[in-house]
């Protein structure tokens, strides 16, 4: 396991006070003994600590095990489609994630997709511990250092929290609301050393997740961040209202989600067809990455892979495209979010060279900054999101009136008619109104990372028959039971040859 547990804190720039000079953000400091003068630097001043977090926001969108298409969340969040139905590869193109379109990266417990959420998510909480655990003793010779360091431990404690939710999804056994939930999750390290640990229960890592919740909307209550890739107390309660959505908490789920959106506005049409890169300056984005130019990794972006306009190979030859399916349930509903994807593929208005393929129902939702440029802001969390679980939480809760209030003001946003007025509603009602939600849920958030762990959060299984899958990308994976095995991750082989606490999903 040594690969795991050997991590390091990353930087966003490493101060003059190690290097003589300021630095880029590629420099590393190692955690093990041979290093400890250094890892005493770290912890000396309330900068040097947001050193740490800005370092692990940094991490967010670098490229991990020397990996192009394992570039941080981004990476994870295309994978957790790629399983799903909705996003579809028209072709094999160079071979980026077909292995995941296929279900063969979590059945494959030497492989590198297997690993790569696992270290990822794991690398990421070692850091936080080290800023929780030595955050209270660095020096606050004013008051601002003693806010500072308050907020970089609040963060610690909010990426945590958002690492272990991910990780019990992946690897664990789903939640199953009012059960005891005593299915295996994932090991919860609280403390950055290498003891071995056996895996906790999913109702445990549950525990430990709103309990850090708890302590990051504690410290960051009033903190106003730098910028958007940073968390806050909204991006706090977006994460409640997530995880109490998960949990079949749904009361606590509307709550959060209510007061999380609070103060970012839903995004007009005209800002939904613009390109999903604007992180800045969208008022709907609640959290995400913006790629400044000198940090971006030209072929392990996110829009290396999920933008139409970027000239690399995959993206000539593998242009995303939508489930033609869902597509077709938007079309006559004079709704904006289909004006992202092009059903004849030509997408005229890009003006793309003749060198790039052509398929029906693909994607312009992300558009790179330029033909030459990959970077495309990453999204992890949007109002549009709080209002769809306020929305299913309240049907599920049985406020059919309430959740649509909720839907309607989301899809009058949505709406491409100038007259508002013009806009009605759904008549469904029942477990007919629930599926509309969750169709819209599934448009909306198209390409952003939810829809495997949605299917497995609502024990759904996978279904891409009667729609533009290729047999031949998808190797004929068409359909999977939702009792099927393989919704669990592997645990990697790497851990298991280290830890002997360790129990394996069942293959």
């Amino acid at each position: 396991m040594k690969n795991i547990k050997k991590q390091y804190i990353k930087w966003a720039v490493v101060l003059s006070v190690f290097t003589g000079m300021v630095s880029c953000e590629s420099d590393y400091l190692e955690t093990d003994p041979t290093t400890a003068a250094s890892e005493e630097a770290a912890y000396s001043s309330a900068a040097n600590l947001m050193a740490i977090v800005n370092g692990m926001h940094r991490d967010m969108y670098s490229r991990q095990n020397d990996s192009q298409g394992q570039n941080g969340q981004g990476g994870i969040m295309i994978m957790m489609d790629a399983l799903a139905d909705d996003l579809v590869f028209p072709s094999t193109g160079n071979g980026w994630y077909v292995s995941t379109v296929r279900w063969q990266d979590q059945v494959n417990e030497s492989g590198s997709n297997d690993f790569y959420p696992y270290q990822f998510y794991y690398a990421l909480i070692r850091n936080a511990n080290l800023v929780i655990a030595n955050g209270p003793s660095v020096p606050t010779p004013t008051a601002a250092d003693a806010a500072t360091i308050k907020t970089a431990i609040g963060e610690a404690y909010a990426f945590r929290a958002f690492c272990y939710y991910m990780l019990v999804q992946i690897y664990g056994k789903r939640y199953v609301p009012g059960a005891n939930n005593t299915q295996l999750g994932v090991p919860i390290r609280l403390v950055a050393n290498e003891i071995p640990l056996a895996r906790n229960t999913v109702e445990e890592v549950y525990t430990q997740i709103n309990k850090d919740l708890n302590e990051a909307a504690t410290r960051l209550a009033g903190v106003t961040r730098a910028t958007k890739s940073h968390f806050n107390d909204k991006v706090v309660l977006g994460l409640r209202a997530r995880i109490a959505l998960t949990q079949g908490n749904y009361a606590a789920a509307v709550t959060a989600a209510q007061s999380a959106r609070a103060g970012f506005d839903l995004m007009d049409k005209t800002a939904y067809t613009a390109g999903f890169n604007n992180l800045a300056g969208n008022s709907e984005w609640m959290w995400g990455a913006t790629i400044i130019a000198d940090q971006g990794d030209t072929f392990s972006n996110f829009g290396a892979y999920m933008s139409r306009n970027f000239n690399s190979t995959n993206i000539r030859q593998a242009p995303k495209a939508i489930n033609s399916k869902l597509y077709q349930m938007f079309l006559n509903k004079k709704d904006v979010r289909i004006d992202n994807f092009d059903p004849t593929g030509a997408h005229t208005a890009l003006a793309l060279p003749s060198t790039y393929s052509k398929f029906p129902y693909t994607s312009q939702k992300f558009i790179a900054a330029s033909q030459a440029d990959s970077r495309v802001d990453v999204p992890y969390m949007r109002a549009a999101e709080m209002y769809l679980i306020e929305a299913e939480a309240l049907a599920k809760l049985g406020d059919e009136a309430g959740s649509k209030v909720a839907l309607n003001t989301l899809g009058k946003r949505r709406f491409t008619d100038p007259d508002v007025n013009n806009y009605v509603g759904t008549s469904a009602t029942g477990a007919a109104y629930l599926t509309e939600v969750l169709n819209t849920r599934r448009i909306e958030l198209w390409g952003e990372g939810f829809r495997f762990l949605d299917l497995k959060r609502l024990n759904q299984g996978l279904d891409r028959t009667g729609a533009n899958h290729s047999s031949v990308v998808t190797n004929n994976v068409m359909t999977v039971a939702n009792t099927d095995l393989r919704w669990e991750f592997l645990i990697p082989r790497t851990e298991i040859n280290a830890n002997p606490l360790i129990v394996q999903n069942p293959l």
